[in-house]
């Protein structure tokens, strides 16, 4: 694992003063998306799972920076940073998400593009346009393989990460995610705890409903 210590003095900021996201649907996805995945890898200390966080990846050069929407990078620290320095980190992430638009398209699949192929060379990279604007299909992936960034085929509306370990399909403008070996849709904290009271809820509804039943069926004999 790397130890982020650095001299460097060079100046990086931590904003650029623009809105987290293009629109409410892709904040949304951002705020969906970053905690289910930090969740899936909850247990691990060596992952870090982030988005909308400055990546800068050539040292003494602050305008050499991107921030995807969400990313995956391992055998780094979990830990909360004001940006990510790869010279500092020693790798850089491996797995990228993009919330795309018709008004960023070009960018997404054209230098971003490059730029994650070759330079951070990353092992996957997907791009959804929840707006269904200009994708088509509106979800997509990519695996680097042999140096180049290659298409993922979808296999009955859903896309496999092997990085990751899951699935991704799209519900309208929203991503499920789900666990690739058993088909258990990703959830967060929060999500699991709100899914166990509403099992108790019917659970204790179920039994109100027997012991009503039975209720019932004693006074009639009477």
């Amino acid at each position: 694992m790397a130890t982020a210590t650095e001299t460097d003095t060079t100046v990086y900021p931590t904003s650029d003063g623009q809105p987290v996201a293009e629109t409410d649907d892709h904040r949304e996805l951002m705020f969906d998306v970053i905690p289910l995945l930090a969740e899936w890898f909850a247990d691990d200390p060596d992952v870090y799972v982030s988005g909308n966080l400055f990546v800068y990846f050539e040292k003494g050069k602050p305008q050499r920076v991107l921030a995807p929407d969400a990313f995956v990078a391992f055998g780094v620290e979990k830990r909360r940073r004001k940006s990510f320095k790869t010279w500092v980190e020693e790798v850089f992430p491996s797995v990228v998400f993009e919330f795309t638009s018709a008004s960023t398209s070009r960018e997404d699949l054209g230098d971003k593009f490059k730029t994650y192929q070759d330079v951070w060379r990353v092992k996957e990279y997907f791009l959804f346009d929840p707006l269904d604007e200009y994708l088509d299909p509106p979800l997509l992936g990519y695996r680097l393989t042999k140096g180049k960034l290659q298409p993922i085929r979808m296999v009955k509306g859903k896309l496999t990460s092997k990085e990751l370990g899951i699935t991704i399909e799209r519900d309208g403008a929203e991503l499920i995610l789900r666990d690739a070996k058993t088909g258990r849709r990703l959830q967060t904290a929060e999500g699991k705890q709100r899914a166990q009271a509403e099992r108790r809820a019917t659970a204790l509804e179920a039994e109100n409903d027997r012991l009503k039943a039975e209720l019932d069926a004693l006074r009639k004999t009477k």
